[in-house]
Order: structure tokens, then C-alpha cells, then sequence
């Protein structure tokens, strides 16, 4: 019997980001060809709430949602949520196209399993069924899995909170799923074929490559905004609580753009460089035509520019909403500031119009 890690889609969802600095919340829905943004809402995370990814204090996670959730105004029950990529493990196999579902779940158990460093009923499963390969007589199938205590503690938060898991995604393809709304009309110029996205969250950078829309390479690594916490930490000689505090009120010292931020640039721009150095060497592709930068940290300023600089290719920062219409209740300064941190909320809100 497999233990789903993804679940179908059941009716309109959330898109809930839980990150270790804070919770994003979308509402999407149709307008047009396109979509509009009907609520959003960000709550920030208590310290030690969460550790990088996992979540450590299920009571601190659930009220921070359950603030996101009355603050947005929604009245969605439904969320969809996500793991890590770092806490899933995936593999592609071939399997015979005329399975039947039964055949192919039984071989899914017989395959995973030789797949996953785990007992498998400590795991919560679920594949994809891709294109056919060859003669057409097999399929790609793309497993994906997840400690169960990955998915149970998320399912809790939600109950907790009030809310019902509609969607338990992996939020590597949350990001993907979003990419559309950012590089639809890129993708259209005949000089943009070969993408970054490069989400750079809370504690987690991840890296998806997409040639004409469609996903060739991911990666992740550990960094993220918890870094400059840490810097204004030291620097300052706060309590990490002291220096999100100070970063949250604006009541940063007035040297603070002088003598951290320049640094802090600077290493992401490292670490972006070092992903596209994996990229170029497990792909053998020697161009990529553009880097999109999204998350927390995409929104310091000239961030764009100084990535640029390193790597030499043009680079561009994601506004997931430029393209939509926007109620009345979700204008205003604060979407702005914090549009480029919502690619994977976006994503996983996105679900609701899943197929």
C-alpha cells in the first residue's frame, strides 16, 4: 500500500510557505487567461520555531500560521504546503507503459525500496508517471519520498491551525510550478531559451534550470537570509533575537549598508556562481541566457546587479504578481517589498488550478 506524499487535488487551496523566518500565504485566483491575487499575507517566525527546514516547536508554527491565515482574511480551509527539497529523496525509473495502476504501485514498493535508506513504513511515497521512452513501450516514472515525520509534523501545524492539508508538495517543484508567472514573456523573446530561477529563502537556496519552460537540472544548498541575521549578530554583538528584531523595526545602525550588506551581496553571489558551476559541469551546457532571483534575499537592493557582475550573465529579479490583477484588499507597498519572497507560496497556491 503506498503512503502518499502528494495528494491530488481536491478543491481551491492556499499556497502556504512555512520558512524558518517566516509564513507566506496566497490566494489565487482566475481572471482571464491569467490569475489574480484575491489575498496574501506574511507572519514572521519566532526564534527557534524551526531549524533551517524542520519544524521544532509545532505549537510556535501553528499560531504563526493561524495569524497568516486570519490577517490574509481568506476563508479557504484547504492549504497546500511543502517539504524541502533537501528532506525528499528522487529517482526516475523506467516501467512497462501497459501497467496497469495496480501493477504499477506494486512495482513502485518493489523499486523504492532499494531507492530509500529507510524502513518503509517511515516513509511517505508518491510517483509521477512521465513520457514514454524508447519505442514507446516504457515510461519514466519519478518517485519521490519523505520521512513520514517530515509530512506528519506540516499535517499537524495545519490542524493545528485550523486548516486541512489539501496539497503536500516539494518545494522545488512549487518553484518550478511558479516559473511561468515570471518567465512567460522572457521565454517569448527568440534570445531567452535557458533560465535560472534561483530561490534564495530563509535557509535554503535552491536552483531550478528550465530550457523553454520545461525543467533540466535542480539543485540545493543550505544559505539563506538566517546568514545575515547571523552577520548583523556578530557584527553588532546582538542575540540573534536582538538582530531580527533590529532588522524587522528598521532600527538597523546607520553603518549597516556600508559594513554588512556589501559582504552579505557578495556572498550570494558566491554562492549563485557555485550552483551554476554544478550545473555547467553534471549538464555539460556551457550558457544559460538569464538568472531569475527569488526569496528572501532577492529583495536587497542591487542584489541583481552585483550577481550579475559575478557571473556574467544577465540577471533579473521575480515578481510573481507584475502579471496579475489585484483585489482591492491586496495592493499596496508591502506586496512589493515582499513579492520576490513569495515564488514558492505562489507555487503551491497555483495547485488549485491543477489538472
Amino acid at each position: 500500500m503506498l503512503s502518499r506524499l502528494w495528494q491530488g487535488k481536491q478543491k481551491k487551496v492556499l499556497g502556504l510557505d512555512i520558512g524558518a523566518s517566516a509564513v507566506r500565504l496566497v490566494e489565487l485566483s482566475r481572471s482571464g487567461k491569467g490569475y489574480r491575487l484575491e489575498r496574501f499575507a506574511v507572519e514572521r517566525m519566532p526564534a527557534n520555531a524551526m531549524s533551517e527546514n524542520d519544524i521544532k516547536d509545532v505549537n510556535a508554527v501553528a499560531s504563526t500560521v493561524k495569524r497568516a491565515f486570519l490577517r490574509s482574511g481568506s476563508k479557504i480551509g484547504n492549504s497546500a504546503v511543502a517539504v524541502s527539497s533537501s528532506q525528499v529523496i528522487m529517482k526516475t525509473v523506467t516501467m512497462p507503459a501497459s501497467f496497469s495502476d495496480s501493477e504499477l504501485e506494486e512495482q513502485i514498493m518493489v523499486e523504492a525500496a532499494q531507492y530509500i535508506p529507510y524502513p518503509m513504513e517511515e516513509v511517505n511515497l508518491d510517483f509521477s508517471v512521465g513520457d514514454a521512452v524508447g519505442d514507446g513501450e516504457m515510461v519514466e516514472v519519478l518517485l519521490v519520498a519523505s520521512r513520514s515525520e517530515n509530512v506528519d509534523a506540516r499535517i499537524a501545524v495545519l490542524e493545528q491551525a485550523g486548516l486541512n492539508a489539501g496539497v503536500m508538495d516539494v518545494e522545488m517543484f512549487a518553484l518550478e510550478n511558479a516559473f511561468p508567472l515570471v518567465g512567460g514573456k522572457m521565454l517569448n523573446s527568440a534570445q531567452v531559451h535557458t533560465v535560472a530561477l534561483v530561490n534564495i529563502g530563509d535557509a535554503t537556496t535552491t536552483m531550478a534550470v528550465l530550457r523553454d519552460g520545461n525543467g533540466i537540472y535542480t539543485r540545493e544548498q543550505m544559505f539563506g537570509d538566517i546568514q545575515l541575521a547571523e552577520a548583523i549578530q556578530q557584527h553588532y554583538g546582538l542575540s540573534f533575537e536582538q538582530a531580527e528584531g533590529a532588522r524587522q523595526n528598521n532600527e538597523l545602525p546607520d553603518d549597516f549598508d556600508t559594513e554588512v550588506l556589501p559582504a552579505f551581496r557578495k556572498a550570494i553571489a558566491q554562492q549563485v556562481s557555485r550552483l551554476l558551476q554544478f550545473f555547467f559541469s553534471a549538464s555539460g551546457v556551457s550558457h544559460l541566457d538569464h538568472v531569475l532571483l527569488s526569496g528572501e534575499c532577492a529583495t536587497i537592493p542591487d542584489i541583481a546587479a552585483t550577481v550579475a557582475e559575478m557571473t556574467g550573465i544577465s540577471t533579473s529579479i521575480a515578481s510573481p504578481f507584475s502579471a496579475m490583477t489585484l483585489s482591492s484588499g491586496a495592493a499596496g507597498q508591502e506586496l512589493e517589498k515582499e513579492a520576490p519572497a513569495m515564488m514558492i507560496a505562489c507555487g503551491l497556491a497555483l495547485r488549485s488550478f491543477d489538472q
